[in-house]
């Protein structure tokens, strides 16, 4: 099935909001074997919903709007598609119930225009609203399937997997779901993925092998079409046992997640506990530790020791040894070994992890900007690895910090 995802709002135009709801919608509709061919977004007009709807008609045989179901007068996207298919505007009694019983409840009149949010398409279904009041619709009009949507991620995401995916099913009749399996590389740039791979990419056929890439990572998703997931299974395996012979040494998972949940995933697993210590990341890499629940289980807690002087009065790194014409200076790999193995015994933790460098743009210590020495510390040594990244200083510091995990995970592999 080809389907267009239309999202309507002057807000998305004007770039005051992100489209995540498009990109949200897409993810959906691929894992269940709906093609997205087209996305569109349109301001709140009439006749130009109206001209994206008959332009997506014409291209798309499911087309899903997100945006413009709310109370007030340019939430238009219900009325517009009543005219265009021809039926009429109904209310939807539970919803107006809910509407009613809400602002009851607040103990607050109810402004009449909140009712419009209970209005359906006459010959639609009724997609209900478990997070809003806003219902939505699925309708049927000369072979072409029309879902409505609210634009609040909160509420959409809920009713799409609730209600829409499955109409969508329906509609679908026999045809076979989309399968994929994910993995997940980090140690190797997408180029060289590629590179690697390039046979098995130019012949593909079914799984289809899409390299994907992140900052400092690469993701492979491998998708087929089957009648369950044991067939799915069954003819991806050998593209996956084909992949890891030439490139398990880079594979940190078989699912979407990222690095930092997998190195946690380990270090819990061995009941050891990890500490850091940055400077150029500014706190980068505990935030993406932390940014994972349960990380407190693993994650001791960290320095950011930007300056020479708290590298020295915190961590013990002597002044000698990064300032002077003779010093290996503040970014070195004797200072990442000492932040590391100092943070290491300071916190009392099992692992420390140590991040410094030249973020840029400019060069600090007669150093190029992206000169990164990333060093692991624990019981049987400590590790350190210098980095020359080539990118802004945003890009250097989650390089440097993705970096990071890939040495540690590394270390925790073989400890």
């Amino acid at each position: 099935m080809k389907a267009e995802i239309i999202a309507v709002g002057t807000e998305l135009l004007l770039g005051q909001i992100v489209n995540t709801n498009a990109q949200y919608l897409a993810s959906a509709c691929a894992d269940i074997g709906v093609n997205v061919y087209f996305q569109t977004v349109v301001g709140d007009n009439p006749s130009r919903i109206k001209e994206a709807l008959s332009i997506a008609k014409n291209r798309a045989e499911l087309i899903i709007c997100t945006g413009g179901l709310g109370p007030t007068q340019d939430d238009l996207t219900k009325d517009v598609l009543a005219e265009f298919v021809g039926d009429r505007l109904v209310m939807h009694r539970p919803s107006m119930d809910k509407i009613e019983e809400l602002f009851r409840s607040r103990g607050i009149p109810m402004v009449e225009s909140n009712a419009r949010q209970a209005l359906m398409l006459e010959g639609g279904d009724p997609l209900l609203n478990d997070n809003g009041l806003a219902v939505g619709v699925g309708v049927t009009h000369e072979g072409t399937h029309y879902i409505l949507l609210p634009g609040p991620p909160r509420e959409m995401k809920v009713m799409f997997d609730n209600y829409a995916n499955p109409w969508i099913r329906q509609k679908m009749g026999g045809v076979n779901p989309l399968f994929s399996k994910v993995l997940r590389f980090i140690g190797i740039g997408e180029s060289n993925l590629e590179h690697e791979l390039i046979d098995l990419i130019e012949t593909q056929s079914d799984p289809s092998i899409a390299p994907y890439a992140k900052e400092g990572e690469v993701m492979i998703r491998l998708t087929t079409r089957a009648a369950g997931e044991a067939q799915a299974d069954e003819k991806i395996a050998p593209v996956e046992r084909e992949i890891r012979s030439r490139l398990g040494q880079y594979i940190y998972a078989d699912e979407d997640i990222p690095i930092e949940r997998a190195v946690l995933r380990l270090l819990q697993e061995k009941g050891q506990t990890l500490s850091v210590a940055e400077s150029c990341t500014g706190g980068l890499l505990g935030d993406l530790i932390t940014a994972i629940p349960g990380s407190s289980q693993a994650f001791v807690g960290g320095i950011i020791c930007y300056s020479n002087g708290l590298k020295n009065k915190l961590l013990g790194v002597p002044m000698e040894l990064m300032e002077g014409p003779d010093a290996p200076g503040a970014v070195s790999a004797e200072t990442a070994v000492l932040l590391a193995q100092n943070v290491r015994l300071t916190t009392g933790s099992d692992f420390g992890v140590a991040i410094t460098g030249v973020a840029g743009p400019g060069e600090s210590e007669r150093k190029p900007a992206g000169t990164v020495y990333v060093a692991v510390a624990h019981s049987g040594g400590t590790n350190v690895e210098l980095l020359k990244l080539s990118g802004n200083r945003e890009t250097n510091k989650l390089r440097s910090a993705k970096n990071a995990l890939y040495q540690l995970w590394k270390v925790l592999k073989q400890v």
